[in-house]
Parts: structure tokens; sequence; C-alpha cells
């Protein structure tokens, strides 16, 4: 129930509270006192409802503030000045993006090194991963994370834990007789709750590509940068363990589907219905390795051995594939969800720290990059998934 069906729900309280008159005795007043309460319930509700929509605001406040912002900011300038002598473009960035952190390098918005387009709140928004242009001879490179291309939710320049209420249940309807009074009912929530967790990575880069162009080293930076986080956030998104510091995928929240089905059209079919029977909305999408794809591939008519295409077997689905699927108990899992219910939620930019002196004696130099994010499901209902074998 959104804020706007609360805020309808509590006025129709207040006009049947006002409708009882002053005089107050016996059931009139017994409901009235009812009425309060749930008057009271609602105002909590709908405060909570209100910080959400206030937390999307700022998200989108976020996204127009910056887009125009990345599109200028160039990784090697910032690099080669150092966190102490930026300039430009790259100093703005950077000390909006480190407000109130402790940075140890420069800080790069993660739009631009994982291509992810910020803010991404609509329930069931999977068209929202195109790639722009950053201007110039270098394009923005296009989203890193399958779990991204399928429309997982961004939420970006968070500064403080998070907490998303989430709708487990609504008011019912009842048939009543004339002239009598309904049962009421409330809407329940509960939370799921996100907090910054810091993956890094680290590259080398040779003397003589740090010579070579600007435009050339700009590329390898970014493609490198958001191969290895990229690889990272999407691993923990879709088998993330909750253990050694990093937070729960899919198939470790989702328990795997009972489905008997051993034909690959009717294990989708399967999971589908699994989504379905739960009432989520929204574009679902597969998710599977080159494994599963491989056999998708080679599946054929019986009659005509000609393949079947995999979007038949899919049933019109949308699909990715990633190697970023791990085996399950020697088993491939083969991912069905709506993918807005996946939650990516940065907490900073992307911190760069340049260390020549790792290895001084070749002249290079070492890139650490540190990223503190967090995923979650706001909904598992909106995933299933099998293991093939």
């Amino acid at each position: 129930m959104n804020i706007h069906h609360l805020q309808e729900n509590r006025s129709a309280k207040i006009a049947e509270m006002r409708a009882l008159g002053d005089d107050l005795d016996g059931s009139k007043a017994e409901r009235f006192d009812a009425l309060e309460g749930e008057i009271r319930a609602l105002d909590a509700k709908i405060a909570r409802a209100a910080k959400l929509a206030d937390f999307e605001r700022q998200a989108e406040t976020v996204d127009n503030r910056f887009d125009a912002e990345t599109r200028e900011f160039s990784v090697t300038k910032a690099l080669r000045e150092g966190p102490d002598h930026l300039s430009g473009r790259e100093r703005e960035v950077h000390q909006e993006l480190a407000k109130g952190r402790e940075t140890r390098g420069v800080m790069v918005p993660t739009s631009l090194i994982l291509g992810e387009t910020r803010a991404m709140l609509t329930s069931g928004s999977s068209g929202n991963t195109v790639a722009t242009n950053l201007g110039g001879m270098i394009d923005r490179l296009k989203p890193t994370l399958a779990v991204q291309r399928l429309g997982a939710t961004v939420l970006s320049g968070l500064t403080g834990n998070l907490d998303l209420p989430r709708l487990t249940g609504g008011p019912s309807a009842y048939w009543i007789a004339e002239d009598g009074s309904t049962t009421p009912s409330d809407s329940t929530f509960d939370k799921i709750s996100l907090s910054p967790k810091t993956v890094s990575g680290e590259m080398y880069l040779s003397r003589r590509l740090v010579l070579q162009n600007s435009v050339a080293l700009e590329n390898v930076l970014r493609s490198d940068l958001a191969f290895v986080l990229g690889q990272a956030l999407d691993k923990a998104a879709i088998a993330g363990t909750g253990a050694s510091n990093q937070p729960s995928g899919v198939t470790t929240q989702v328990t795997e589907s009972a489905t008997a089905s051993t034909a690959y059209s009717d294990i989708a079919a399967d999971l589908i219905a699994d989504i379905e029977a739960d009432n989520v909305d929204g574009t679902g999408g597969f998710l599977f390795d080159s494994y599963v794809q491989n056999i998708l591939r080679k599946l054929k008519e019986t009659s005509t051995t000609l393949p079947i295409p995999i979007a038949t077997t899919l049933h019109g689905e949308p699909s990715v594939m990633t190697n970023n699927v791990p085996v399950v108990a020697t088993e491939h899992p083969f991912i069905y969800g709506v993918w807005s219910n996946l939650i990516l939620a940065y907490w900073s930019g992307i911190d760069l720290l340049a260390n020549p002196y790792k290895d001084a004696s070749k002249g290079g130099l070492w890139l650490h990059a540190f990223l503190d994010a967090d995923i979650d499901l706001r909904h598992p209902e909106a995933f299933a998934w099998k293991g093939v074998a």
C-alpha cells in the first residue's frame, strides 16, 4: 500500500470519527477509541512510507547533480594529480564524494567505472541500463554487472545505514450486511537493513602504459577496474554467503525450487510459475552460466533436428549469461527473478589509491580500488532457481 492509499485510508477514518457526533457513549465511544488507535497506526506507516519516498528523491537529486559532472571526469587526470593537487571537475567531484568519509586516494563516481544508472527505483524497470556517451573520444562502459543488466535497483550516494520498509501484509475485505460495520484490518510491515561492506581490488600498470596517451590509459583503467569490482559485486549478488564480510545473494537467501521437471522448457515454466504464484509484479528474466547456455543452444526439435531458439525454451523471457553464477554442489543454478527486487546500495564512490612504491624498481604503478556497498533482496519471493547438471 503506497503513501497515497494510506493517507486516503486515514482521511476516511477521520470522517467516520466525525460522523459519530459529539454524544459518544457505549458502542460509539468504543468505535471512536478504535478509530483513534487505527489512525495512530496509520500515522506511523505514513511516516515510514514518507521516509522511503524521501530516500528515493534524494537518490534522484544525486543522479541529476552528478550526471553532467561524470561526463567530464577523467580518471587518468585524477590519478596523475593525486588527492592533494586535484583541480577542475575532478576536484569538485572528489570533494563531494569524500564528504563525511575517510578516503585513501581519489574518489571516482561508481557510475563512471561500473556504468550503473543511479536510483533505478521503479518496480519492474529493466530498461535503465542503456549505455550513454561520456563525450569526446570515450564512451561510457555498458554495465559490467549481469544482475544490473537484468534490472537490479541501484541506490547511490548513501551516508548512514539504510532501513527499507517492506509491506508484508495488506488489509482484508469483508462482505457485510446492510448497515453493518466492517472488520478493521491493517497493513503490516517489516524492513530490510543495509549497511556498508567494503570490496577491494588492485591492478598493476606498467611504466610504459602510464606513459601512453591519456585516452588509451583512460580506457584501460575503466575497463579493468570495472572488471575487478564488477566481478566481486556480481558474484555477491548472485551467491554471496553472508560470511567473510560479504553480503548474502540470491541463491543463499532463496531455497532451491522443488520442481521435478527435467526438460529445460518445463523447468523454466515452473520457475516462472513460482514467481507468479506469489503475485510478484515486474519484468522477469533468467540468469545462468555458459554451461547452461551451451545446453540451451543444443536443444533440437525431435522430428526435424533443427535447433530450438533459446527464447522459445525460456518462454519469451529475457536472459543474461555470466560465469559469475557459481556451481552449487556440482550443479549449475538456473535462476529466474524479477530483478528490480535486488537492491545494490553504494555508500561511496570508488576510492582509488595510486601506489608507485610497491614495485618501484619496475617504474610502474599499483592501483588499489575500494568501494563501500551492500546487497539485499527486497522480496525473496521474487526469485526462484533450480540446480541443473
